[in-house]
Protein backbone atom coordinates (compact mmCIF):
# COMPACT_ATOMS: atom_id res chain seq x y z
CA UNK A 1 0.00 0.00 0.00
CA UNK A 2 0.77 4.07 -0.52
CA UNK A 3 0.95 6.13 2.40
CA UNK A 4 0.51 9.78 1.58
CA UNK A 5 2.58 11.90 4.35
CA UNK A 6 3.77 16.06 4.06
CA UNK A 7 7.56 14.16 3.92
CA UNK A 8 6.26 11.87 0.50
CA UNK A 9 4.84 9.20 -0.39
CA UNK A 10 5.25 5.58 1.81
CA UNK A 11 5.40 2.33 0.29
CA UNK A 12 4.39 0.08 3.01
CA UNK A 13 4.42 -4.22 2.59
CA UNK A 14 2.14 -5.72 4.94
CA UNK A 15 2.22 -9.41 5.63
CA UNK A 16 -0.83 -11.43 7.33
CA UNK A 17 -0.16 -14.33 8.67
CA UNK A 18 -2.66 -16.54 10.49
CA UNK A 19 -2.17 -16.96 14.32
CA UNK A 20 1.10 -14.89 13.97
CA UNK A 21 1.45 -10.95 14.53
CA UNK A 22 1.03 -8.76 11.43
CA UNK A 23 4.20 -7.63 9.93
CA UNK A 24 4.92 -4.45 8.02
CA UNK A 25 8.06 -2.53 6.79
CA UNK A 26 7.98 1.06 5.24
CA UNK A 27 10.60 2.61 2.83
CA UNK A 28 12.04 5.64 4.55
CA UNK A 29 10.85 8.53 1.70
CA UNK A 30 13.60 10.52 2.96
CA UNK A 31 17.37 9.56 3.68
CA UNK A 32 19.31 10.18 6.24
CA UNK A 33 21.18 13.81 6.54
CA UNK A 34 23.43 15.00 9.18
CA UNK A 35 21.42 17.74 11.53
CA UNK A 36 24.13 19.74 12.96
CA UNK A 37 26.59 19.25 15.43
CA UNK A 38 25.78 17.37 18.96
CA UNK A 39 25.97 18.73 22.30
CA UNK A 40 28.99 17.92 24.33
CA UNK A 41 29.28 14.46 26.36
CA UNK A 42 29.40 16.95 29.33
CA UNK A 43 26.20 18.53 28.98
CA UNK A 44 24.74 14.86 27.34
CA UNK A 45 25.72 13.33 30.17
CA UNK A 46 24.36 16.15 33.20
CA UNK A 47 21.31 16.01 31.59
CA UNK A 48 20.67 12.00 31.04
CA UNK A 49 22.52 11.25 34.62
CA UNK A 50 25.53 9.93 33.84
CA UNK A 51 29.39 10.38 33.94
CA UNK A 52 31.24 11.72 30.71
CA UNK A 53 32.78 8.76 30.08
CA UNK A 54 29.49 6.69 29.78
CA UNK A 55 28.91 8.49 26.32
CA UNK A 56 30.57 6.66 23.78
CA UNK A 57 31.93 3.34 22.75
CA UNK A 58 34.59 2.23 20.07
CA UNK A 59 34.31 4.94 17.04
CA UNK A 60 31.02 5.94 17.99
CA UNK A 61 30.51 9.74 19.05
CA UNK A 62 27.29 11.64 19.69
CA UNK A 63 25.98 12.81 16.13
CA UNK A 64 22.26 14.78 14.97
CA UNK A 65 20.86 13.27 12.16
CA UNK A 66 16.93 13.15 10.52
CA UNK A 67 15.46 11.26 8.20
CA UNK A 68 12.14 13.64 8.19
CA UNK A 69 12.34 14.69 11.66
CA UNK A 70 15.92 15.42 13.86
CA UNK A 71 17.42 13.47 16.72
CA UNK A 72 20.39 13.61 18.81
CA UNK A 73 21.88 10.29 18.69
CA UNK A 74 23.71 9.15 22.10
CA UNK A 75 25.89 6.46 22.14
CA UNK A 76 26.05 4.69 25.52
CA UNK A 77 29.15 2.53 26.75
CA UNK A 78 27.01 -0.27 28.85
CA UNK A 79 23.74 -2.19 29.20
CA UNK A 80 23.87 -0.77 32.66
CA UNK A 81 24.75 2.86 31.73
CA UNK A 82 21.65 3.08 29.27
CA UNK A 83 19.48 1.30 32.47
CA UNK A 84 20.38 4.09 34.77
CA UNK A 85 19.94 6.84 32.11
CA UNK A 86 16.95 9.53 33.18
CA UNK A 87 15.41 12.63 31.78
CA UNK A 88 17.66 15.24 34.30
CA UNK A 89 14.76 17.99 33.64
CA UNK A 90 18.06 21.23 35.06
CA UNK A 91 19.77 20.11 32.73
CA UNK A 92 17.64 19.80 29.57
CA UNK A 93 17.52 22.40 28.12
CA UNK A 94 21.03 23.23 28.65
CA UNK A 95 21.76 19.61 26.79
CA UNK A 96 18.61 19.77 23.99
CA UNK A 97 17.20 22.99 24.75
CA UNK A 98 19.31 25.11 22.05
CA UNK A 99 19.19 21.79 19.43
CA UNK A 100 17.92 21.42 16.12
CA UNK A 101 17.50 18.04 17.33
CA UNK A 102 16.03 17.78 20.77
CA UNK A 103 14.86 14.70 20.90
CA UNK A 104 17.38 12.22 22.54
CA UNK A 105 17.94 8.30 21.10
CA UNK A 106 20.50 6.80 23.29
CA UNK A 107 22.02 3.55 21.91
CA UNK A 108 24.35 0.83 23.06
CA UNK A 109 26.08 -1.94 21.45
CA UNK A 110 25.34 -3.93 24.80
CA UNK A 111 22.11 -5.99 24.26
CA UNK A 112 19.56 -8.36 25.82
CA UNK A 113 18.96 -10.76 22.79
CA UNK A 114 22.16 -12.16 21.17
CA UNK A 115 20.53 -11.16 17.81
CA UNK A 116 19.89 -8.20 18.53
CA UNK A 117 22.47 -5.35 17.23
CA UNK A 118 21.74 -2.13 19.52
CA UNK A 119 19.72 -1.53 21.93
CA UNK A 120 18.45 1.78 22.45
CA UNK A 121 15.85 4.29 24.58
CA UNK A 122 14.16 7.79 23.27
CA UNK A 123 13.36 10.78 24.98
CA UNK A 124 11.48 13.56 24.00
CA UNK A 125 9.91 15.50 27.00
CA UNK A 126 9.92 19.17 25.04
CA UNK A 127 7.42 16.65 22.32
CA UNK A 128 5.38 15.39 25.64
CA UNK A 129 7.57 11.96 25.06
CA UNK A 130 8.62 10.95 28.54
CA UNK A 131 10.00 7.98 26.70
CA UNK A 132 9.10 6.20 23.56
CA UNK A 133 8.60 2.06 22.98
CA UNK A 134 9.35 2.00 19.33
CA UNK A 135 10.61 4.70 17.21
CA UNK A 136 10.47 4.07 13.63
CA UNK A 137 11.94 8.08 12.87
CA UNK A 138 14.30 7.51 14.72
CA UNK A 139 15.53 4.09 13.47
CA UNK A 140 15.20 5.12 9.83
CA UNK A 141 17.92 7.97 10.93
CA UNK A 142 19.87 5.79 12.70
CA UNK A 143 21.08 3.83 9.01
CA UNK A 144 23.04 7.29 8.84
CA UNK A 145 24.73 6.95 12.07
CA UNK A 146 25.61 3.40 11.87
CA UNK A 147 26.58 3.95 8.04
CA UNK A 148 29.13 7.43 9.25
CA UNK A 149 30.61 5.41 12.19
CA UNK A 150 31.00 1.64 10.82
CA UNK A 151 31.52 2.51 7.52
CA UNK A 152 29.89 -0.91 6.06
CA UNK A 153 30.71 -2.12 2.31
CA UNK A 154 28.42 -1.77 -0.79
CA UNK A 155 25.79 -3.70 -0.73
CA UNK A 156 22.38 -4.80 1.75
CA UNK A 157 22.73 -4.86 5.72
CA UNK A 158 20.15 -5.38 8.11
CA UNK A 159 20.47 -4.35 11.98
CA UNK A 160 17.62 -5.42 14.81
CA UNK A 161 17.62 -2.51 17.03
CA UNK A 162 15.58 -3.84 20.49
CA UNK A 163 13.75 -0.67 22.39
CA UNK A 164 11.16 -0.22 25.22
CA UNK A 165 12.87 -2.66 27.01
CA UNK A 166 12.95 -0.39 30.41
CA UNK A 167 9.48 0.62 30.40
CA UNK A 168 7.83 -2.98 30.16
CA UNK A 169 7.36 -2.76 26.57
CA UNK A 170 9.79 -4.07 24.48
CA UNK A 171 9.77 -4.11 20.66
CA UNK A 172 12.20 -5.10 17.95
CA UNK A 173 12.64 -2.60 15.09
CA UNK A 174 14.07 -4.07 11.55
CA UNK A 175 16.35 -1.98 10.29
CA UNK A 176 17.56 -2.53 6.10
CA UNK A 177 19.70 -0.18 4.51
CA UNK A 178 22.32 -0.52 0.98
CA UNK A 179 25.21 1.25 0.46
CA UNK A 180 26.05 2.47 -2.85
CA UNK A 181 29.36 2.65 -3.91
CA UNK A 182 31.97 5.38 -2.01
CA UNK A 183 29.63 4.51 0.95
CA UNK A 184 26.84 6.44 -0.11
CA UNK A 185 23.29 5.26 1.59
CA UNK A 186 20.94 3.78 -1.51
CA UNK A 187 18.10 3.37 0.15
CA UNK A 188 16.44 2.50 4.18
CA UNK A 189 13.54 0.24 5.26
CA UNK A 190 12.17 -0.13 9.04
CA UNK A 191 10.12 -2.33 9.61
CA UNK A 192 8.56 -5.08 12.71
CA UNK A 193 5.52 -6.64 13.60
CA UNK A 194 2.27 -5.14 15.68
CA UNK A 195 -0.39 -6.89 17.80
CA UNK A 196 -3.20 -4.96 19.09
CA UNK A 197 -3.43 -4.57 22.73
CA UNK A 198 -6.05 -1.72 23.39
CA UNK A 199 -9.17 -0.11 21.01
CA UNK A 200 -12.00 2.54 21.41
CA UNK A 201 -14.60 4.40 19.60
CA UNK A 202 -14.73 8.10 19.06
CA UNK A 203 -18.39 9.28 19.27
CA UNK A 204 -19.34 12.18 17.73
Amino acid sequence: MLLEEAIGNVRVGVRMRPGKAAHAEFDAPKLPEPAGDAPSAERLAAALGLQPSEIGFANHKPSQWSAGVPFTFVPIATMDAIARAEIVSTHWATAFGGARAGKAYLYTGDTTHNTSSFHARMFGPAAGIVEDPATGGAAAAFAGVINAFDQPLAGTHKRIIEQGFEMGRPSLISLSFEVAARGKLDAVRIGGSAVRVIEGHLEI
